[in-house]
């Protein structure tokens, strides 16, 4: 149990003690001209875990996204994406600002694009219109509630978007917990697209960065990219050193927090004012709808004030995420101040 139980975000955890001392011990030399032999080491891990043939370590999953997608596509050309996606919503406008790009934005029914709208959306060749020059795919998705799409999808939506000569990018900020929720290798999610990206400082509870992975081509127009932006670090195998013990002893216990997850909504599926279905919480995301006027503040300052932390997701919506300095114990906590809260209503 925690003094606070904070559940707004996996962004929060702190880096464990072996993290600390794999950082104080690092071997170190200047990444910008490739020396760094830590950095060199995250890299080909990452690139062996997705199946591809080298990898890029940026500071942070939008970085790695923004990367990916100007590495990809040209000034004026547009690219496909469900419209509750991280690039779309959550990165600040870079891919228009920094790439000169417009999106096309797609409802989709759990977050994800399917073959069928890829091929309806993929723009025809013609003068008046932009040419569609990525499709993005986000897994675990964010705004659906850590959602998961499997490898056989995401292997039919590349299929459709190769098939017209547009590569595909996947936003795998969280991808180690889809792949630890159904069970799958990581290589089957990444090996039908042409990059990834995936965070070390979420679930995997290292303090900074993420990897860019993908064909040896677009890793160093990657790097250039990166470069440009000013994300060329210099002795960061600091940083590095951290994410190797992340790959090494965290991503198993992800199902842990998948487990308090589902704990946490199936204990807040009874309570009044509150709207959510526990069965399609799949990952270490629990979205609930408040069905009250001001109800969602009423709980954000309430738990607050009963030290648990939770995200207000929109007036009528509450987000909570668990992770590893979330147990079992702060999850009953954090039950034990909705029930408060809500018996009144």
């Amino acid at each position: 149990m925690h003094d606070i139980v904070d559940l707004r975000s996996d962004t929060l955890t702190q880096p464990t003690p072996a993290m600390r001392e794999a950082m104080a011990r690092a071997q170190v030399g200047d990444d910008v001209w490739e020396e760094d032999p830590t950095v060199q080491r995250l890299e080909a891990e990452a690139a062996r875990r997705t199946g591809k043939e080298a990898a890029l370590f940026v500071t942070s999953g939008t970085q790695g996204n923004l990367v990916s997608v100007l590495a990809q596509t040209r000034h004026g050309q547009e690219i496909l994406l469900d419209r509750d996606s991280h690039i779309l919503n959550y990165e600040g406008g870079g891919a228009a600002l920094f790439g000169g790009l417009q999106t096309m934005p797609v409802a989709t029914e759990r977050g994800f694009l399917t073959a069928r709208q890829v091929r309806e959306q993929i723009r025809p060749s013609n003068i008046h219109i932009p040419v569609t020059g990525l499709v993005c795919l986000e897994n675990t998705h964010n705004r659906h509630g850590g959602s998961c799409c499997a490898p056989e999808e995401i292997e039919e939506v590349a299929a459709a978007a190769h098939a017209q000569g547009v590569p595909v990018h996947l936003d795998g900020a969280r991808l180690f917990n889809a792949a630890v929720a159904l069970g799958r290798p990581l290589a089957d999610f990444t090996r039908p697209v042409d990059s990834v990206t995936f965070c070390l400082s979420k679930g995997l509870a290292a303090p900074v960065g993420s990897l860019v992975c993908g064909s040896g081509e677009f890793i160093a127009r990657a790097r250039r990219v990166r470069k440009m932006l000013g994300g060329g670090m210099r002795q960061v195998g600091i940083l590095a050193a951290a994410g190797l013990v992340a790959l090494d002893t965290m991503v198993d216990r992800l199902a842990e927090d998948h487990d308090h997850a589902r704990r946490l909504a199936r204990g807040l599926a009874g309570l009044p004012g509150l709207q959510l279905d526990p069965d399609k919480v799949q990952t270490n995301i629990v979205i609930f709808h408040v069905d009250r006027e001001g109800g969602a503040q009423e709980l954000s300052d309430g738990c607050l004030a009963r030290k648990v932390k939770i995200h207000q997701f929109g007036p009528g919506a509450i987000r909570c995420v668990t992770h590893k300095d979330v147990d079992r114990e702060d999850i009953d906590r954090a039950l034990d101040a909705f029930r408060e809260i809500t018996k009144p209503w």
